[in-house]
């Protein structure tokens, strides 16, 4: 799965005790539109997913291309990465948002979870989305970030042939 590329998101949500809890996820996916649902897959033993699951919401936060250092901090087994970190909660919010770090943050509310291996799929129904002013999202793939605003400069939209085809210089 490294080969295929995606954008990068940290998870976060509150637990029993209100204290912030997250993870980097790049496991991330739109499911349906109507009613708005994503899925995001989390570590089953982690805390992240208990402190979803106990509170019955979390909050996805889209990073900014900008944002790999906030991205290596919640991937890390850092204790501290809230200290560490800008963010806030809104109300209504379903979890902490990661001011600063994120082009986007979507609410959501559990609806269905499934236990595959070492992770569990968390089905999330949409309450509501935080646009950030500008920004470009972030990517990873073969094991290392890349921007999304140097993967769609005019350089990179040149069109490269694939072995045996023959139409050179053609968008496939």
């Amino acid at each position: 799965m490294s080969c295929f590329p995606s954008g990068v998101s940290v998870v976060t949500a509150l637990d029993a005790d209100s204290v912030p809890r997250g993870m980097t996820c790049s496991s991330l996916a739109s499911v349906a539109l109507d009613p708005a649902t994503l899925v995001v897959c989390l570590r089953t033993a982690g805390p992240t997913l208990q402190a979803a699951l106990d509170s019955g919401r979390f909050a996805v936060n889209l990073l900014d291309e900008r944002a790999r250092d906030v991205s290596d901090l919640f991937a890390s087994g850092t204790a501290d990465r809230f200290e560490r970190a800008e963010w806030r909660l809104p109300l209504g919010a379903g979890g902490p948002h990661l001011t600063g770090a994120a082009v986007a943050v979507a609410d959501c509310e559990i609806a269905h979870t499934v236990e595959v291996g070492d992770h569990t799929a968390v089905f999330g129904r949409v309450t509501g989305v935080t646009l950030a002013d500008g920004g470009e999202p972030l990517l990873y793939g073969r094991r290392r970030y890349a921007r999304w605003s140097v993967a769609t400069s005019p350089l990179a939209e040149m069109s490269v042939p694939l072995e045996g085809d023959a139409r050179v210089g053609t968008r496939l």
